[in-house]
């Protein structure tokens, strides 16, 4: 049942924490928003890879002037480079990361990707991280994000599996020690969980989402139109 609840414009839990960890001015900024899977894959690389940043929490639906001035359709994650004069941008997570990737080899020498000795191991990574993106763009359906989100390299992917779709939906991960092991471990990992906020938070926004309201989301209203998705 569709209990009107809305979607939270700033993080809680854990992640509410990190963001007041980061709220001084850095040569990074991050613009977020606190339910989204994409800003998260991108806040967790920033966390591994030890960069300074500091996160801007925007409201989704009313983007502000400075998000767009970064992203033509306000759409999170987005980058605000400010060791530019003027600052520079930078959007899309898989693009950002990359970049993230570069700025890591010389700076914190930390890195996503398997060592350069391994071009291959780090093509794979490469790939399976591409294929997360269009799969998240063909499996919406009704308003809620299906499919995509087993992804293996997107971290709130499996977060969203393992709360949001099985309160909506009834869906299960499919279980088995070798997976078990590794799902946990990923949970536990500090960069992971210091960017997770609580349970409640995910489950009140994506409330919208599972019941299909109208104007919940560009993509939405295309399926809901039989327009292409924007």
């Amino acid at each position: 049942m569709d209990t009107g609840k809305s979607y939270h414009k700033q993080a809680t839990g854990a992640a509410l924490e990190t963001v007041q960890q980061h709220a001084t001015d850095q040569d990074i900024t991050l613009f977020a928003g606190c339910f989204c899977p994409f800003v998260q894959r991108v806040w967790v690389a920033l966390e591994y890879l030890e960069i300074p940043y500091k996160v801007y929490e925007v409201d989704p639906y009313k983007k502000p002037q400075e998000l767009l001035e970064l992203s033509s359709k306000g759409l999170v994650p987005a980058l605000r480079l400010n060791g530019y004069v003027p600052p520079r941008a930078l959007n899309e997570s898989t693009v950002i990361l990359e970049y993230l990737e570069d700025l890591a080899s010389t700076s914190t020498k930390r890195s996503l990707l398997p060592p350069l000795s391994d071009p291959y191991a780090r093509a794979l990574v490469r790939l399976q991280s591409d294929h997360a993106n269009p799969c998240r763009r063909r499996s919406w359906r009704n308003g809620v994000m299906e499919g995509g989100v087993y992804d293996i390299h997107d971290c709130q992917g499996y977060s969203e599996a393992t709360n949001v779709l099985k309160h909506y939906r009834g869906l299960e991960l499919p279980r088995g020690p070798k997976f078990d092991g590794w799902l946990n471990r990923l949970f536990q990992h500090p960069a992971f969980k210091c960017t997770c906020s609580t349970e409640e938070l995910y489950l009140d926004s994506y409330e919208r989402y599972a019941f299909n309201r109208p104007n919940t989301s560009q993509v939405a209203n295309a399926i809901n139109t039989g327009r292409g998705l924007p």
